[in-house]
C-alpha cells in the first residue's frame, strides 16, 4: 500500500465537495427544523397522514445521501462514501493516500 499526498489540485476538489456537503448540511438542518417546528402552521401536516410534509423531509435529506456517495479519493478514484462524514477521512482505506495536501512548508 503506496502512501503519498494529494497534489494541490486533488486537494482543491476535496475541498471543494467539503465545502458544498458542509453547506448543504446546514442548510438541510435549518430548513428541516423550520419545517418541523412550523410544518402545522404552513398546512404541511395533518393528524392523518405525512403527505407533502413526508415529500419535504426526503427532498431535504437526498441530496446528503447524494453527495455522500459521490465522493471518491481523487488519487486512485474508490468511493469513500460513508466513512466520510461532513469532512473526508484523514486518510484513504484503498490507496493509503493522505488526503490532506502537503504543506509547501514541509
Amino acid at each position: 500500500m503506496a502512501t503519498g499526498y494529494l497534489t494541490p489540485e486533488q486537494d482543491s476538489k476535496l475541498r471543494r465537495w467539503e465545502r458544498w456537503n458542509r453547506n448543504y448540511f446546514i442548510f438541510a438542518f435549518v430548513a428541516l427544523v423550520v419545517v418541523l417546528v412550523f410544518s402545522s402552521q404552513l398546512g404541511l401536516s395533518s393528524g392523518d397522514g405525512w403527505g407533502p410534509l413526508g415529500f419535504l423531509i426526503i427532498a431535504l435529506i437526498t441530496p446528503i445521501i447524494i453527495l455522500q456517495l459521490r465522493l471518491a479519493c481523487p488519487a486512485c478514484g474508490q468511493k469513500i462514501g460513508w466513512q466520510a462524514k461532513l469532512m473526508a477521512p484523514d486518510q484513504c482505506k484503498s490507496c493509503g493516500t493522505f488526503l490532506r495536501a502537503k504543506s509547501p512548508s514541509s
